[in-house]
C-alpha cells in the first residue's frame, strides 16, 4: 500500500534509484515483491518498475520521475492491464515464479501474510485464501470480533452465487494491490521539440499472484484511481468483461477493505460490515 518512487528513498542512493528498506522486514517480504514484480512484466503489458537490487533489509528500485496522468495515458493503461491479466498464472492463489511463501499485502511497517498456493476455482480461493485468514488475523489482533467474522464466513459460503458469470473465467496475473498509489504516471521520452512527451503508467508495490482480473479492477476503483472510467474502456475494449462486473466491485473490495479495518480499524470497519452485509442482503 505503499508506493515507492514517490519519495526520496534512502540517505546515499544514487539520483536514479529509490531504496525501500527494513531493518526488521519480514523474513523474503523484499525478495517476494521483486518476484512480483518480474512476473508482471511481459510483453504489451504496463511499465513496470525495474528492480536494482534486493536484500533481506532493502529493495532498490529505478526511481520513477512523476507526471501528470492524462486521459489518453489512462487509457492506454487499461489496454496494458488487460494484457498482463491475460498473461495468466497457473491457479488460483498461485505466487510468482521464484517464490513459494506467503505474499503480503499492506504498508512496510505492518503488512499481513496473505496465502499463495493453489486452489481449484476463485469462490474457494477467495474464502479459504483470503476472507477466512483476514478474519482471523482481525480477531488476533482485536481489530475484528466474533460477529464481523460470522459474515465473511457467510459470505465466503455465497460466494458461487454472487460471482455468476464471473466464474467462466480462468487464473489472471494480477498486481494484486493495484490501488491508485501503486500506478506511478511518468513522462516518456520528450518528443523532437524538447516538449514533454506522452504519459505512462509504471506498476510498483505488488502482491502479485494468480487472481481474478476484477480484483485489479476493484482495486483501482477504491481509493478513486484518475480517469478510471477512461482505463475501464481501455480495458474492456482488450478483454470484455463479464456481464454485470460493476456490480461485482464491492465484493472484490471486500478482502482490501477488511485489511484495512484490521491494520486501521475505525471506519474501516464499519464500512467493511456494511458491505458485507449488503453483498448478504442483510437488512
Amino acid at each position: 500500500m505503499s508506493g515507492p518512487g514517490r519519495g526520496d528513498g534512502s540517505a546515499g542512493s544514487p539520483p536514479d534509484v529509490f531504496t525501500k528498506s527494513r531493518a526488521d522486514a519480514p523474513a523474503g517480504f523484499f525478495d517476494c515483491e521483486a518476484a512480483g514484480l518480474a512476473w508482471l512484466r511481459v510483453p504489451g503489458g504496463p511499465r513496470v518498475a525495474t528492480v536494482r537490487g534486493v536484500g533481506p533489509t532493502r529493495l532498490d528500485l529505478e526511481r520513477v520521475l512523476p507526471a501528470a496522468p492524462t486521459p489518453e495515458a489512462a487509457h492506454a493503461f487499461g489496454r496494458a492491464l488487460a494484457v498482463v491479466h491475460d498473461a495468466g498464472a497457473q491457479a488460483w492463489g498461485a505466487p510468482p515464479p521464484g517464490w513459494s511463501g506467503d505474499a503480503f499485502f499492506g504498508p512496510l511497517d505492518d503488512p499481513l501474510p496473505m496465502p499463495t498456493g493453489s486452489w481449484p476455482d476463485w469462490p474457494t480461493f477467495y474464502a479459504e485464501a483470503r476472507l477466512l485468514p483476514v478474519a482471523r488475523q482481525g480477531r488476533d489482533r482485536g481489530a475484528l470480533d466474533a460477529d464481523d467474522a460470522r459474515l465473511l464466513e457467510r459470505l465466503g459460503a455465497r460466494l458461487a452465487d454472487l460471482a455468476r458469470p464471473a466464474l467462466d473465467d480462468s487464473p489472471a496475473r494480477v498486481h494484486g494491490d493495484l490501488w491508485s498509489g501503486n500506478v506511478l504516471w511518468s513522462p516518456l521520452d520528450p518528443g523532437p521539440d524538447g516538449r514533454p512527451g506522452d504519459v505512462e503508467a509504471v506498476l510498483v508495490d505488488p502482491a502479485a499472484h494468480g487472481g481474478h482480473r476484477e480484483a485489479d479492477l476493484a482495486m483501482l476503483a477504491l481509493f478513486g484511481a484518475p480517469f478510471l472510467e477512461e482505463i475501464l474502456a481501455g480495458y474492456d475494449a482488450a478483454h470484455p468483461l463479464a456481464r454485470g462486473w460493476r456490480h461485482r466491485v464491492a465484493l472484490h473490495q471486500v478482502y482490501p477493505v477488511a485489511v484495512h479495518a484490521v491494520l486501521f480499524g475505525g471506519g474501516y470497519r464499519a464500512q467493511l460490515r456494511s458491505s458485507v452485509r449488503a453483498l448478504l442482503g442483510d437488512a
